[in-house]
């Protein structure tokens, strides 16, 4: 059954006559023959009496209102469809990882919502494995995290590199460690740690690096927000490892301290992820072109490739 049979029959059920339903569908009279003829056969029940004015039959007076409801139905997807493909799209959802939210989102969104006042803007801001899950449930339409090779390997999913930041030490200003213009591992390993929860790359990426370094990660609290990273870390002697963009406004908190880390410096990638279904649909392309302009970093060669490294 096709859509194209559907509304030969609508035609001639409404016009009572083959040949008025045929210029009114702009083909020949045989073609609407043949049309009937294959959908009664699929029904496998006349449609129509063949008389001086097309009258319907009991099956066909019966099949109306249902040919009716799946031709609005069409009219109506490839109706949303085509406004989608126009940028006439409802809303746009964006999760993101913490201190992209913060500090590297606000121009972008304020630029778009300029561009597109009548895409309702969702953005959540998700630990980057959440955010990932999230996409691919199509739930959110881009996601901002920070990379994952073992969750973006997808040859559907569309990765874009962002920027690589250092990782760096937070702890209360009085801490023994702030005396270092740089803190050597061997002393940042020593120390009790306030870590993000699991599900998060930043922990996973610290980790990787205790196990590098031989040692064992002394977790003393799990948490997911900015925050309370800088509440708890104010108060003891834990310190936590950070990404550059989490703590730049720890920098200007004179009870905290930010130093950098020894060599090898610990770094993470910020990647921008999608879908290969989305990235044709204008809001959704327009946003991308602007976390681009804004927040990315790379050349125009290095888009949408995969760093090497991570393979």
């Amino acid at each position: 059954m096709r859509v194209e049979q559907l509304q030969a029959f609508l035609a001639i059920a409404e016009t009572g006559s083959f040949q008025k339903a045929a210029r009114f569908c702009g083909v020949t009279q045989s073609t609407i023959s043949r049309q009937i003829q294959s959908l009664e056969a699929d029904l496998g029940l006349p449609l129509f009496h063949r008389s001086a004015q097309a009258k319907l039959t009991l099956a066909g007076e019966r099949f109306l209102p249902r040919a009716r409801k799946i031709c609005q139905e069409w009219e109506n997807a490839t109706q949303e469809l085509a406004e989608l493909l126009a940028g006439k799209q409802p809303e746009l959802c964006i999760a993101a990882i913490a201190s992209v939210c913060a500090h590297h989102l606000p121009p972008v969104l304020r630029q778009f919502c300029k561009d597109y006042p009548d895409v309702q803007l969702r953005v959540t801001s998700l630990g980057s494995d959440r955010a990932l899950k999230v996409l691919k449930d199509g739930l959110v339409d881009l996601a901002i995290v920070m990379n994952n090779r073992f969750l973006t390997a997808s040859p559907d999913m569309v990765v874009d590199i962002l920027f690589n930041e250092p990782v760096q030490v937070l702890m209360a200003a009085n801490h023994p460690l702030s005396q270092y213009e740089q803190v050597p591992w061997s002393e940042i390993t020593r120390c009790p740690q306030v870590v993000f929860k699991d599900g998060y790359g930043m922990q996973r990426l610290v980790q990787e690096q205790f196990h590098r370094q031989g040692a064992k990660l002394q977790a003393v609290l799990e948490l997911n927000t900015l925050d309370a990273f800088r509440g708890i870390v104010r108060e003891g002697d834990a310190i936590a490892l950070l990404p550059e963009s989490a703590v730049f406004d720890a920098r200007y908190d004179p009870t905290l301290a930010v130093r950098p880390t020894g060599e090898p410096t610990l770094r993470r990638q910020v990647v921008l992820v999608t879908t290969s279904d989305r990235i044709s649909i204008p809001p959704i392309k327009h946003f991308r072109q602007l976390v681009h302009q804004m927040l990315g970093i790379q050349s125009e060669s290095e888009k949408h490739v995969l760093l090497m490294a991570n393979s």
